[in-house]
């Protein structure tokens, strides 16, 4: 894990694609967070396979309360800690940002993530209907100010 490189771009946009087809950024957003985010924006390298897995965070302007914006995994490297090590980073990065919250949001059926994250102790404050668009509801999960 590292955090990313204006190099990876086209790769991490690749990888995006394959993750999360229906709701992938387009290139000049993960451009733009790249520019924002900094160190919160990072990837995860394959061996010898390219990138497998990536996460981004920011904080809000006021920095009180964090975001971790996407976060996953290839299916090929599931199940050996690295969605768990990335999500860790992010709150770590976003704690010594100073976020005393820090949020999350998922898809409502996907139950290996939500697992993931309350195994962490966030835990689900919202049920947003459309948050995505029309049919695309989503959890708002929340992490306090204990570190998990």
């Amino acid at each position: 894990m590292r955090p990313m490189r204006e190099s990876d771009l086209a790769a991490l946009a690749r990888l995006d694609e394959e993750l999360f087809p229906d709701w992938a950024y387009p290139y000049f957003v993960l451009r733009q967070l790249h520019d924002l985010c900094g160190a919160r924006m990072l990837v995860l390298d394959g061996d010898g396979d390219g990138l497998v897995g990536y996460a981004v965070a920011a904080r809000t302007s006021d920095g009180r309360r964090g975001w971790v914006l996407a976060l996953g995994v290839t299916r090929g490297a599931r199940g050996c800690g690295w969605g768990r090590e990335l999500l860790r980073a992010c709150v770590d990065g976003l704690r010594e940002d100073g976020a005393e919250e820090i949020r999350l949001t998922v898809e409502p059926a996907n139950d290996s993530a939500l697992a993931l994250y309350r195994s962490l102790g966030f835990t689900e404050v919202e049920r947003r209907a459309d948050y995505y668009g029309r049919g695309a509801d989503r959890l708002v999960l929340a992490l306090g100010p204990t570190r998990p």
